[in-house]
């Protein structure tokens, strides 16, 4: 029988912004594939191409990161194990998205927030494998 031992608040605090950081990502790939012809005509000529060439798998593979991450905090939440699978899911999704993003798409160029922002998401997603991983180590999810 397995027993959870009691967690420290910041694991609840941790677990909380994890699952805000999540949803934003949600919001972000809803706006991404929501986006109307209007949207991206107002956009600059190099963002229209990146938008209107945008393979289905890179679209499929940002919903499964951004969802299973999102799921993985909510098991955080719930306490269950399954967060880890979950995160190691969203993370393998980021890298199969960020592959097409700075290997193969050509439409426009890789500065600022194009580079910074998956450095920092690839990160969170490392992050959150290890604080779920290390709270099954301690018997705070099961």
């Amino acid at each position: 029988m397995n027993t959870l031992t009691k967690v420290p608040k910041w694991y609840w605090v941790i677990s909380i912004l994890a699952l805000i950081w999540n949803i934003m990502g949600v919001i972000a790939y809803l706006a991404q594939a929501y986006m109307t012809d209007e949207m991206v005509k107002a956009m600059p000529q190099s963002e229209q191409n990146f938008y209107n060439n945008f393979p289905a798998w890179v679209t499929a593979v940002f919903a499964i990161a951004v969802f299973s991450g999102t799921l993985g905090c909510i098991a955080l939440l719930l306490r269950k194990k399954w967060a880890i699978l979950l995160f190691i899911i969203s993370m393998l999704a980021v890298f199969a998205q960020q592959y097409y993003n700075f290997f193969i798409q050509d439409f426009v160029e890789l500065t600022g927030q194009r580079v910074y922002m998956p450095v920092i998401i690839v990160i969170f997603g490392f992050s959150l494998i290890w604080f779920s991983k290390s709270a099954k180590d301690k018997g705070w999810i099961s």
